[in-house]
């Protein structure tokens, strides 16, 4: 399969609902429109990557381990509809976090790039070449620092709204199936910033 046709996307609050901290495979569920937009993404080729900050795991919160468990999950959940999970990334890093191997500034917890350029070079790909679906405007942050077209979804979970050019996203959605209409439709140009609603009341 060629490694070009990626979907970067965040874990919590985007492709599954957001249940802070969690690693029981029985609390993940996918997010209101994945089970319309998995599919379509996958029949159009793209394979999904999913990019997470897992900062439980400095916090003391959960092992490492934990989140061998989660991936598993979250291929099962794709599986049946279609798709396959091409790659799970992680930052397990948080500067203040309790657990010493893991408290530390690193270039891989979003907003920084890093996870997502690691993951498109493992993969493949050049991330100009990628999509970036998050629900903050750090994911957007690190997309737009690692090249990605970005989607924002406006699900309720960004809550400060601080803009700066790479926080700007190129698509504003409400779900991923939303998301999905736009990444299926390459070659379409973003809107104007102008014309999306969220960005103009938050501006």
């Amino acid at each position: 399969m060629r490694g070009d046709r990626l979907v970067f996307i965040d874990k919590d609050g985007t492709l599954v609902e957001n249940v802070p901290y969690n690693v029981d495979p029985a609390l993940i569920r996918l997010s209101r429109g994945a089970e319309r937009a998995i599919p379509r993404l996958a029949k159009a080729g793209f394979r999904l990557v999913v990019v997470s900050n897992q900062s439980g795991v400095a916090l003391g919160r959960f092992p490492e381990s934990a989140l061998r468990r989660v991936k598993e999950r979250l291929a099962e959940l794709l599986a049946p509809l279609g798709a396959e999970l091409a790659g799970f990334y992680y930052c397990p890093h948080h500067p203040e976090g309790s657990v010493a191997k893991y408290a530390i500034r690193c270039d891989c917890r979003k907003p920084a790039p890093g996870l997502i350029e690691r993951a498109a070079r493992e993969l493949g790909a050049s991330a100009k070449d990628t999509w970036l679906v998050g629900d903050i405007l750090d994911d957007v942050e690190a997309g737009s620092r690692a090249g990605c077209t970005t989607i924002l979804l406006d699900n309720g979970n960004e809550t400060e709204w601080v803009l700066t050019p790479q926080r700007r996203p190129d698509y504003i959605v409400r779900d991923l199936d939303e998301a999905a209409d736009f990444i299926v439709s390459t070659g379409v140009p973003a809107p104007p910033l102008a014309t999306r609603t969220a960005l103009d009341v938050r501006r």
